[in-house]
């Protein structure tokens, strides 16, 4: 069976989503904050946000737009904090492509892994992996020319106790 013309367009910005969101990952995983930055359109909003259940509402750990987001990544190299990697498993689960084929969005479920350098924590040895967080992206995209941006994306931790060094994008 043939595909149309927008079956192709659609599978093509299903493809593009997928790309992006994994690209993402892996600069985030190399502490590459600039080049992520340039995945995501001049109007990118970035929060992290979790459910809390003892006050039965959301929880915004953090906030900002694009120019926001890239100053606070200009100050990440010199901050004071842990400098035990992240690493990222994710899973693209949905991708809903607008009907203009120009928009699109995507919900991934991760983990957060964390390699311990130095043993800072007393229950965690140096050397040995941790959880570090669970969740979900929600993102937002615009799609051009077969390329998927980042408009916005809210990382939705289920986990609510983040350990130090927690100032950088998730």
């Amino acid at each position: 069976m043939a595909r149309t013309s927008r079956g192709a367009n659609h599978v093509a910005a299903v493809e593009a989503v997928r790309d992006t969101v994994y690209r993402a990952c892996l600069l985030l995983d190399d502490e590459r904050w600039s080049d992520w930055l340039d995945l995501c359109d001049a109007e990118f909003y970035y929060k992290i946000t979790a459910y809390s259940p003892e006050i039965r509402r959301d929880v915004l750990y953090l906030d900002g737009d694009r120019e926001q987001v890239a100053q606070m990544c200009e100050l990440l190299p010199k901050h004071n904090t842990d400098h035990s990697p992240l690493k990222r498993h994710a899973v693209v689960y949905t991708v809903d492509v607008g009907d203009d084929d120009g928009s699109a969005k995507a919900v991934t479920s991760f983990v957060i892994y964390q390699n311990m350098l130095d043993g800072v924590n007393s229950h965690i040895d140096a050397g040995a992996n941790h959880l570090f967080a669970v969740g979900r992206y929600l993102d937002d995209f615009a799609i051009e020319d077969n390329a998927a941006r980042f408009v916005s994306r809210e990382v939705r931790l289920e986990t609510r106790r983040l350990d130090k060094g927690t100032h950088w994008p998730l």
